[in-house]
C-alpha cells in the first residue's frame, strides 16, 4: 500500500532483522566445485543438506536484493522474506549442468519475487496486470529522475513522450500511471477538511437511476405490456402462434420452419405474419395517441 497505510516494524522485528542481516553477512560464499557439487547432490539426490548448504550462503544476496527495494516504503524484513522464496524457487529448479552460478540464475528468481509481493501490497488497487504496467511501475521514476539529472529544462508532456519511447509503452499508460503513484490511497472514511464533519464517501456521486425514474420505467414496462396483451387478442391463433414465435422470443423460428409446422409453404407464412403486424399497429394506434411512444 501507499506510504500513508504501510505498517511499520516494531523494535523488536528490527533487531531481529539486524541479527540475522549480520548472521547472513558472515557466512563465506561457495567456490564454484562446491556450489556445483551441493546443487547436484540437491537435484539428482533430494539431499535437503546439500540444499541448506547452497542457499545459505546466497542469503547476503537476498539482503542485498531486498535493500535495493527500500524506498517502496514496504517493511524490509518482508522484501527479505520474499527474496528468500525466491532464492528457495530458484534452488527448486537450478540445473547444475549449465554454465550458470547460482548466484546469476537466483538473482532473477529474487528479484521477481520482491516485485510481485510490492506490487500485491503498494496499494489496495492491483497494480501492474500487464507487463507494460509492471514496466513503468519500477521505472516511471528513475527515467524521470534521469532526466531531470541532465539538467536541462524539458516540458512535461515531452518528458512523458520520452519516457513512453524509453520503455517501448503507449502515452496513455504513462499518463496513467503517473496517476496512481501521485495519488496515494485514502481512506473513504477521511474527513473532507479539519473544519468539515463530512467524509470523502459523502462526495461520491450515485449514477444509478433515481427511485422516480426506477418507478416511472416499471410503470411504462407494464403499460406496454398491457396494450401489446391487447393487441394479441386480436389475432387468430395461427396469426398468434406465428408473432410469438417469430418476434417475441430471443431466437426466433424461421418461416420454412413455421411453414412446415403448419403445413402452408413459408410465403403463406409470410403473407400471415405480415397480416398479424398489421393488425398490431392498428390496434395499438386505438389505444395510445401516439404509437411511438411505445418504442
Amino acid at each position: 500500500m501507499s506510504s500513508a497505510f504501510l505498517s511499520t516494524e516494531d523494535n523488536e522485528t528490527k533487531q531481529a532483522n539486524k541479527r540475522y542481516i549480520k548472521h547472513a553477512m558472515g557466512v563465506p560464499l561457495l567456490e564454484k566445485d562446491h556450489e556445483h557439487a551441493l546443487a547436484k547432490a540437491w537435484r539428482e539426490g533430494g539431499d535437503e543438506k546439500a540444499l541448506h548448504k547452497l542457499v545459505e550462503p546466497y542469503a547476503r544476496l537476498a539482503i542485498s536484493m531486498a535493500f535495493k527495494y527500500k524506498s517502496y516504503g514496504l517493511p524490509m524484513g518482508d522484501l527479505i522474506q520474499e527474496a528468500n522464496v525466491g532464492l528457495m524457487q530458484a534452488a527448486a529448479r537450478f540445473d547444475p549442468h549449465r554454465e550458470v552460478r547460482f548466484s546469476t540464475y537466483g538473482s532473477w528468481w529474487m528479484r521477481a519475487a520482491i516485485q510481485e509481493f510490492i506490487l500485491r501490497n503498494w496499494s489496495i488497487v492491483r497494480m501492474g496486470t500487464t507487463s507494460a504496467q509492471k514496466t513503468l511501475f519500477f521505472n516511471l521514476r528513475r527515467l524521470r529522475a534521469k532526466i531531470e539529472r541532465t539538467g536541462e529544462k524539458v516540458h512535461i508532456d515531452e518528458q512523458r513522450q520520452q519516457v513512453a519511447s524509453d520503455l517501448n509503452v503507449p502515452l496513455r499508460d504513462v499518463l496513467s500511471m503517473e496517476r496512481r503513484l501521485d495519488g496515494p490511497d485514502q481512506s473513504l472514511n477521511a474527513s473532507v477538511s479539519d473544519t468539515m464533519a463530512s467524509e470523502l464517501q459523502d462526495l461520491i456521486v450515485d449514477e444509478r437511476p433515481n427511485p422516480e425514474i426506477l418507478i416511472s420505467g416499471v410503470r411504462d414496462s407494464e403499460l406496454r405490456s398491457d396494450i401489446l396483451r391487447e393487441a394479441m387478442a386480436s389475432l387468430t391463433p395461427r396469426e398468434y402462434t406465428i408473432i410469438q414465435k417469430r418476434r417475441l422470443v430471443d431466437d426466433g423460428a424461421t418461416l420454412e420452419s413455421l411453414g412446415k409446422f403448419f403445413g402452408v409453404s413459408k410465403e403463406r407464412v409470410r403473407q400471415l405474419e405480415n397480416r398479424a403486424l398489421t393488425k398490431l399497429k392498428d390496434n395499438i394506434a386505438l389505444a395510445v395517441e401516439r404509437p411511438s411512444d411505445l418504442y
